[in-house]
């Protein structure tokens, strides 16, 4: 089984790892501290079966987490929390949670929910997996390997779920950068090539325009997406360093932080959100061209792996 933990309290999120990890029961494949860190995209790339969350968190709680996920995605939800209003417990499981776990936690309670979950969750696979067995025989034309449609698009677009960044303007920008770098990887049958960011841009700028566009227009728009784009890693940064000052261990910091940008601007964010400071006393420098290198890297990896 594949657990995702999503609790602010730090030492929930290690007692419900410990209780998991010691029983044997599965593979803690996240972790966060709040319901606005995680979305569909997120659980879907990790594969989560089992997903434990609090209901009462600082920025989203765990009901509207739980609204925000796309209906056609199913996870097994087990909800937390030391709130035990009826009203909240009743909507809780109007949304489709399949438990709900009260504070302070009891490891013989959670080791039983966890238990009887996982079972169903076996259940559920059996029987998708023999019916999928079924339809093979029946069509095997029509059957298709979901991961062989994987997109550098739709990777892209998980990639930037996790950096927080997914709702920006310049998110566009960069979705549509992964597929130009995809196909200009294609042609050029190299692997170390990477076009200068001036021809990115531009190229993006002129499909999207179009062939008919006026020289003025392309620049002008050129310009924009630059902002855009430049607007949007610095979101991602100040997300990642939120991450960060939450939790120095939280896995999606520790693979991201230093990959997507100089560490030391990192730790210049952290002390700037440590301090409630709105800027450092020296500006934090931007690395677009790496910022871009390391997502259609990532993004593509991700495309292999699957």
């Amino acid at each position: 089984m594949r657990y995702f933990i999503v609790d602010d309290d730090e030492a929930i999120r290690g007692m419900l790892s410990e209780i998991i990890e010691d029983e044997d029961l599965g593979e803690i494949v996240g972790e966060s501290a709040d319901g606005s860190c995680i979305n569909t995209d997120l659980l879907e790339r990790k594969k989560v079966d089992i997903l434990l969350i609090d209901l009462l968190m600082p920025v989203r709680d765990g009901i509207e987490t739980i609204r925000a996920f796309d209906p056609n995605f199913h996870v097994k939800v087990i909800m937390i929390s030391q709130v035990e209003a009826k009203e909240l417990i009743g909507k809780a499981y109007s949304l489709g949670i399949e438990y709900y776990i009260t504070k302070p936690i009891n490891r013989l309670e959670v080791l039983s929910v966890l238990q009887k979950v996982t079972e169903r969750v076996r259940l559920e696979k059996s029987i998708y997996d023999f019916q999928k067995s079924l339809n093979i025989l029946n069509n095997p034309k029509k059957h298709k390997n979901p991961y062989k449609d994987h997109s550098i698009s739709n990777s892209g677009k998980s990639l930037l779920s996790e950096l927080g960044i997914i709702g920006e303007s310049g998110s566009k920008d960069l979705l549509e950068m992964l597929e130009y770098l995809y196909q200009y990887e294609k042609k050029t049958e190299s692997e170390d090539t990477f076009p200068p960011l001036k021809r990115i841009f531009e190229n993006i700028i002129k499909r999207r325009l179009g062939p008919r566009a006026k020289t003025e227009d392309i620049h002008r728009e050129i310009k924009a997406s630059e902002q855009r784009v430049r607007r949007a890693i610095h979101q991602a940064l100040v997300h990642i360093a939120s991450l960060g000052v939450s939790d120095y261990l939280n896995p999606t910091f520790e693979h991201y932080a230093s990959k997507f940008f100089d560490f030391v601007q990192v730790q210049k964010k952290m002390m700037d959100l440590q301090d409630d400071r709105e800027a450092s006393t020296s500006p934090i420098r931007i690395h677009t061209k790496k910022f871009i290198q390391m997502l259609y890297w990532e993004a593509k990896q991700s495309i292999e792996k699957n």
